[in-house]
């Protein structure tokens, strides 16, 4: 996965983080648990705020299912 896959990485998000409400993550755990996510291979460093928050809101909503 790559940073890009906000859906892909919320869903991976959802998986792996059930005891948790994705609205109240701050992105600085977000983005730590993105990186360790199995399947991710990305530069840890190429988000922004902008990606993070993509894939914030993928997460609320496929968590919400």
């Amino acid at each position: 996965m790559k940073w890009t896959d906000t859906q892909d990485i919320a869903m991976a998000l959802t998986d792996a983080h059930q005891d948790i409400d994705p609205q109240y993550v701050r992105f600085t755990d977000l983005h730590r648990w993105v990186t360790k996510l199995g399947g991710f291979d990305d530069d840890p460093q190429g988000s922004n705020e902008k990606i993070l928050e993509a894939i914030q809101v993928a997460w609320i909503e496929d968590a919400a299912y």
